[in-house]
Protein backbone atom coordinates (compact mmCIF):
# COMPACT_ATOMS: atom_id res chain seq x y z
CA UNK A 1 0.00 0.00 0.00
CA UNK A 2 2.82 2.50 1.04
CA UNK A 3 4.45 1.28 -2.57
CA UNK A 4 1.76 2.44 -4.48
CA UNK A 5 1.15 5.70 -2.44
CA UNK A 6 4.35 6.92 -3.13
CA UNK A 7 4.52 5.49 -6.64
CA UNK A 8 1.55 8.17 -7.59
CA UNK A 9 2.92 10.80 -5.62
CA UNK A 10 6.20 10.18 -8.19
CA UNK A 11 4.43 10.22 -10.83
CA UNK A 12 2.20 13.11 -10.22
CA UNK A 13 5.86 15.27 -9.18
CA UNK A 14 7.15 13.98 -12.49
CA UNK A 15 3.82 15.34 -14.58
CA UNK A 16 4.40 18.72 -12.13
CA UNK A 17 7.83 18.87 -12.67
CA UNK A 18 7.55 18.38 -16.64
CA UNK A 19 4.67 20.89 -16.94
CA UNK A 20 7.17 23.57 -14.93
CA UNK A 21 10.02 22.55 -17.03
CA UNK A 22 7.67 23.32 -20.61
CA UNK A 23 6.68 26.71 -18.48
CA UNK A 24 10.20 27.47 -17.88
CA UNK A 25 11.25 26.93 -21.50
CA UNK A 26 8.17 28.57 -23.17
CA UNK A 27 9.13 31.75 -20.90
CA UNK A 28 12.40 31.77 -21.67
CA UNK A 29 11.60 31.89 -25.75
CA UNK A 30 9.26 34.30 -25.46
CA UNK A 31 12.14 36.42 -23.53
CA UNK A 32 14.68 35.99 -26.71
CA UNK A 33 12.53 36.11 -29.26
CA UNK A 34 11.06 39.95 -27.59
CA UNK A 35 15.12 40.40 -27.19
CA UNK A 36 15.38 39.59 -31.13
CA UNK A 37 12.64 41.82 -32.54
CA UNK A 38 14.47 44.66 -30.24
CA UNK A 39 17.72 44.07 -31.94
CA UNK A 40 16.08 43.89 -35.60
CA UNK A 41 14.06 47.46 -34.67
CA UNK A 42 17.36 48.68 -33.05
CA UNK A 43 19.43 47.45 -36.52
CA UNK A 44 16.95 48.92 -38.87
CA UNK A 45 17.26 51.94 -37.12
CA UNK A 46 20.95 52.38 -36.84
CA UNK A 47 21.06 51.31 -40.55
CA UNK A 48 18.28 54.33 -42.11
CA UNK A 49 20.10 56.67 -40.23
CA UNK A 50 23.37 55.73 -41.68
CA UNK A 51 21.41 55.99 -45.13
CA UNK A 52 20.20 59.11 -44.27
CA UNK A 53 23.34 60.80 -43.10
CA UNK A 54 25.48 59.36 -46.30
CA UNK A 55 23.11 61.06 -48.60
CA UNK A 56 23.35 64.31 -47.33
Amino acid sequence: MGRTILTIIGVILAIWLAFTALGWLFSMLKFFFFIGIIAVVVYLVVTVLAKSRKSV
